[in-house]
């Protein structure tokens, strides 16, 4: 709800939205990266450092590594961005700016005892669900396969989660130390339960007329001015190649000897199994032990000694138990010498950890195995899932090293028999232009994202379709510059644009007038029946502040302007589509009253706790960095700038 309040200070800056959700993302990788400080000689930055913050450097290929990552991870929102854009809208000078934040928090956290242990970092790696198998559990197979196709090695996925684990203790402190006063809270609490309620016009643009048809030369200017908006974006001709357990074939299949051989070990879940029910008392010494036992063999029934000694019904009930799941709760010593009595005999005592066991054999029950052939699907389908996961990656290693080694995209596929798709070209969204009728493929998701950053006869790169199941190996062979088609080719649909652009500038016209009468005195009703066109009548229009703060970024334009209009004024805003203008009128504003509904005061106090520590924790940050001496290399910033957005990253 309290970005409601905060939307407009964010839109201010045009990569705000862009990067809230990049602040701990960053993967760093911090140091000399090889260069020994040596072209840092007389105090400077060396050409490649971009930046130093106290004594770690951050490189160029370190900066360029992370632009790329970030820009992957922005495509699969906007999928039209590319590098170009992201490197206008100043991408790179951000994500810079969180790699000499995150230094900093390293550099504090160094100096104050800040760690990050081994222990740590392991338990982060084996909680990564791309790095589990399909039984929910880590893999070391999938593991290194992962590593491989995100081409990241593991010192510098240790490096990032040990970054990220240490600027989390850096941030936590400051962050949990928000406190919000019920009054603040009451406040914007009240402001939530604020109603409002105007009414909303509309000016269609298909109520002003065709107007004068345009001639051919004013269609071609109109085209020239607005060449942009027909430019269609970049495209690429992809290639790929799927692989995964479904393409295994027989190599993944169980064999007869592997059925067998786990059968015959898991005798414990495939043979036949004794199950006996079991009373049982722990004693703290032998010699209770022993006078307990003297009872039993004296005729006292189990349960009566057991009372006798302190126990109720509740505590000596052990219930059906097999020898393994007995030795679990107790020891092996216990469960061998109550599998080796007789049904009804007392055994003990039996001393281990817990203390002196009496226990007595009430039934026996023996549960007849599962043959060979009832479970032989069972069995087959778990070694099959285990074969084809180490199959897969092991396909996926193999393919990653042949590409490292300089194999093309076609060496790899003759050479794995995989087969080929080969795509029309395609927008970064997936769309085909020239080929309105190409259907987009299920798995083109992933591949789309693995060849967005690709050049023509780049290496491929493996793209992960379905997590530890399926991967496709991509390439591009060609990259379509972005360009709009020749005029004659869409000559009609711009002259039918221009047209209704015409058409939408009368409309404009037509509601500036309305608004002005309505800002005038005018009531809205009435000075639409005065416009020149015949126009549809208006609708109220209300709204309570809280509802559409839960809407989020769903808020239509319209509500959004009758929360800032002063009563009694009206406001016009573009229609959907250049379908013309609407007009929103404020007319009644009614107080809301936190007082009035139980909670409400507390839960945007609680919000509010959460936004300010994120303050705190971001003003820490910049006041560790304040007190560190941090340099830029602008000459080595602008040039990466300039390859990125003239040419295509190296790997």
């Amino acid at each position: 709800m309290l970005s409601f309040f905060r939307r407009g200070v964010m839109a201010k800056a045009a990569l705000g939205i862009l990067f809230l959700t990049l602040v701990a993302m960053v993967v760093t990788g911090f140091g000399t990266g090889g260069m020994g400080g040596l072209g840092e000689l007389g105090g400077g930055l060396g050409a490649s450092t971009v930046a130093k913050v106290g004594g770690q450097a951050i490189t160029s290929d370190e900066l360029r590594d992370n632009v790329q990552r970030q820009l992957e991870r922005l495509r699969q929102q906007q999928p039209e961005l590319d590098m170009a854009q992201f490197v206008r809208q100043g991408g790179v000078d951000e994500v810079l700016e969180q790699m000499i934040s995150g230094a900093a928090a390293t550099d504090f956290a160094g100096s104050s005892g800040i760690v990050a242990s081994k222990k740590m970092v392991d338990a982060q790696i084996a909680a990564i669900p791309a790095f589990q198998n399909a039984a929910g559990k880590f893999d070391q197979a999938v593991f290194q396969a992962a590593l491989q196709r995100e081409r990241i090695t593991e010192d510098q996925l240790r490096k990032d989660i040990a970054q990220r684990l240490i600027e989390r203790q850096v941030a936590l402190p400051a962050g949990g130390s928000a406190v919000v006063p019920r009054a603040m809270a009451f406040q914007y609490a009240s402001l939530l339960l604020e109603s409002r309620s105007g009414t909303l016009g509309a000016v269609p643009a298909s109520a002003m007329g065709g107007g004068n048809e345009p001639t051919d030369q004013e269609v071609a200017d109109f085209y020239k001015k607005n060449i942009g908006r027909y430019t269609i974006p970049e495209r690429r001709v992809i290639r790929y190649a799927l692989f995964g357990t479904d393409t295994l074939g027989a190599a993944a299949k169980a064999s007869d000897a592997e059925i067998e051989a786990v059968y015959n070990r898991d005798t414990a879940s495939y043979g036949p199994r004794e199950i006996r029910t079991l009373s049982q008392v722990v004693l703290t010494s032998e010699a209770a032990a022993k006078a307990f036992q003297q009872k039993l063999a004296a005729g006292t029934p189990f349960a009566q000694a057991a009372q006798q000694a302190g126990f109720a019904a509740g505590d000596i009930a052990l219930g059906a138990k097999n020898k393994d799941e007995l030795t679990r709760l107790s020891s092996a010593a216990v469960a061998n010498a109550v599998f080796a009595a007789q049904k009804g005999a007392t055994v003990g005592p039996v001393r281990d950890a817990l203390g002196w066991h009496v226990l007595k054999v009430e039934d026996v029950k023996t549960i007849p195995g599962k043959p060979p052939t009832a479970v032989r699907a069972e069995i087959a389908a778990v070694i099959e899932a285990q074969k084809a996961q180490r199959m897969l990656a092991d396909l996926a290693g193999r393919i990653e090293n042949k590409v490292g080694d300089g194999a093309s995209f076609e060496q790899v596929t003759k050479d794995e028999k995989l087969a080929v798709t080969e795509t029309p070209p395609v927008t970064g969204a997936g769309a085909a232009p020239d080929n309105p009728d190409w259907k987009v493929p299920p798995e083109f998701a992933a591949v789309l994202k693995g060849a967005a950053l690709l050049g023509a006869n780049e290496p491929p790169q493996v793209a992960q379709v379905v997590p530890n199941q399926k991967y496709a190996l991509v390439s591009v062979s060609q990259v379509v510059a972005a360009a709009p088609p020749p005029f004659a080719k869409i000559q009609a649909q711009v002259k039918a644009d221009l047209v209704a652009q015409r058409a939408a500038d009368r409309a404009r016209a037509v509601a500036q007038s309305i608004v002005s009468k309505i800002n005038a005195g005018v009531a809205p009703a009435e000075a639409f029946k005065q416009a020149s066109v015949g126009l549809p009548a208006v609708q109220p229009l209300t709204a309570v502040r809280r509802d559409i703060a839960r809407q989020g970024q769903q808020v239509t334009p319209q509500l959004q302007v009758l929360f800032t209009l002063p009563r009694g004024k009206a406001r016009m805003i573009p229609a959907p589509q250049n379908g013309g203008w609407l007009i929103v009128t404020l007319d009644k504003i009614v107080p809301g009253d936190a007082n009035k509904e139980a909670g409400m005061v507390e839960s945007v106090r609680g919000q509010f706790v959460s936004v300010l520590g994120d303050e705190y924790a971001q003003q820490l940050v910049g006041a560790v960095r304040a007190g560190l001496k941090v340099r830029r290399n602008e000459q080595a910033i602008a040039k990466l700038k300039a390859e990125l957005a003239g040419n295509r990253p190296t790997s």
